[in-house]
């Protein structure tokens, strides 16, 4: 029996600092264009919100991983940090200069969600189209 072994998913590590959301913004940019998906602008926006919700909101590093979904073929953007609190969508508020990101990200992705890991913290991921 031949073994079959799933290709590295690409990752990257980052220091919870103001660079970490253009580092990431770079990283997914590369991704798209090894897959020759040329209008990189939702993954480079959505990846951007996530890590700085991270950068904000979690604690330790933040891990970004970026694949493509084998059944459908859409690319997934996923990042971790380790903070225990969760993301949620607020109510609009025209007046607030903040809070607006979840929104805009899932009125442009196909799917999205949260997922905590066993050993303290969560994954966002968010499937794109």
């Amino acid at each position: 029996m031949a073994a079959s072994f799933a290709p590295e998913i690409p990752t990257l590590v980052l220091e919870p600092t103001e660079r970490a959301p253009g580092i990431a913004r770079r990283f997914v940019g590369a991704r798209f264009a090894g897959w020759g998906i040329a209008d990189d602008h939702v993954g480079r926006l959505v990846v951007s919100e996530l890590v700085t919700n991270g950068l904000l909101h979690g604690a330790g590093p933040i891990v970004v991983r970026v694949y493509r979904d084998e059944r459908k073929g859409h690319p997934v953007i996923e990042v971790w940090d380790g903070g225990e609190g969760r993301p949620a969508v607020r109510s609009e508020d025209r007046g607030a200069e903040a809070g607006r990101g979840l929104v805009l990200l899932a009125a442009t992705v196909r799917a999205w969600g949260v997922r905590p890991l066993n050993e303290g913290g969560k994954i966002i991921w968010a499937a794109l189209y």
